[in-house]
């Protein structure tokens, strides 16, 4: 089975290959890149991202991941955001979705960000820590190493397998026509 993923980060990357090994024993995954926005604002925008990402990558394997993260508008947080990361998986058969935990950043992340700044961009600064992003992201700064980011993408990506390894609960998946998106 080939599974291409549309993104080169190397921790997008392992967190995919985590969560597949728990249930498959064979695969190949492939990188493809493709950008999206900046930084998603919002469940839909962020959800798109990952959807978009999955179409896009499916054109190269059996099956397309995208993983998006982004901030989601929550209530009764000091910021009114949290940063979720979500992973869109589409095949012949359908697609699903998945989420890992949530968090809120620090009022001055969020606030930089809603003026156009990325996440890591913000944390870079505050952390002193280059291309975060592709290491311990946010979370793993934030929490002091307890959790980083490949746990966290990889608790999404596993998310959207639930269906998949379920399909007797789940049944058929929801079709979508990548075009119309």
């Amino acid at each position: 089975m080939k599974v291409a993923i549309a993104t080169r980060n190397p921790v997008k990357v392992k967190a995919v290959e985590n969560a597949f090994k728990k249930f498959f024993k064979e695969f190949k995954i492939i990188t493809v890149e493709y950008e999206y926005k900046r930084q998603p604002i919002g469940i839909k925008e962020t959800i798109l991202g990952a959807i978009k990402r999955a179409c896009y990558a499916y054109n190269f394997g059996d099956i397309g991941i995208g993983i998006e993260a982004g901030l989601v508008e929550i209530p009764y947080t000091k910021t009114g955001y949290f940063d979720i990361q979500f992973c869109a998986i589409l095949d012949k058969e359908g697609l699903t979705l998945g989420c890992g935990i949530g968090f809120e950043y620090p009022k001055v992340v969020v606030d930089e960000v809603l003026k156009g700044k990325e996440v890591g961009e913000v944390m870079e600064r505050i952390s002193g820590i280059k291309n975060i992003g592709k290491s311990i992201g946010a979370i793993g700064y934030l929490t002091r190493g307890v959790i980083d980011r490949v746990k966290i993408t990889e608790e999404a990506v596993i998310s959207a397998l639930i269906p998949r390894i379920n399909k007797e609960l789940y049944g058929e998946l929801l079709k979508i026509n990548c075009n119309e998106l």
